[in-house]
């Protein structure tokens, strides 16, 4: 898979496949969802009981996944995005990277700046917004209760 002439993308899960391999966009990203739900579903890493604490590397699964979705998105833009707006889909990719990043810079998940470069260079799309500055954490007010909806299920 690739982001242009200049990126490619290999895959190595580091178990199925220990050595990187090239492969196609549809491939790349089968074998990146099957790794994910596999991460997802390893109770190690993703703990399902109350009490049981994450594990100490539990930030690097996360950036890992992170910067492998970049990836994605790095393609859809660079490869498919003339394609995307013939389809009218370009609005919602927009959206839903731009939320992707945000979530990205408030978490510090992809701390190398260079996994960002492909989408930093002049490439045959127009991104919708630049990217946010990073900026610290900050802690978050307790959600506000919301009152009890009695009219959700009229007919």
């Amino acid at each position: 898979m690739n982001a242009g002439p200049k990126y490619e993308y290999l895959w190595a899960d580091g178990t199925t496949i220990k050595k990187p391999i090239s492969c196609s966009a549809p491939r790349y990203v089968d074998y990146l969802f099957t790794w994910v739900q596999n991460l997802l579903d390893d109770e190690r890493i993703f703990p399902t009981e109350i009490g049981t604490p994450f594990p100490p590397d539990f930030l690097d699964y996360i950036r890992n996944i992170f910067k492998r979705l970049f990836r994605v998105y790095a393609h859809i833009y660079y490869c498919h995005f003339e394609r995307m707006g013939q389809l009218g889909a370009e609005p919602h990719l927009n959206t839903c990277f731009k939320h992707y990043m945000y979530f990205v810079y408030e978490f510090n998940l992809i701390p190398r700046k260079e996994e960002l470069a492909p989408l930093q260079a002049s490439p045959p799309y127009s991104p919708a917004a630049p990217a946010p500055a990073p900026r610290p954490p900050r802690p978050y007010p307790s959600p506000k209760p919301q009152p009890e909806r009695h009219d959700r299920h009229r007919i």
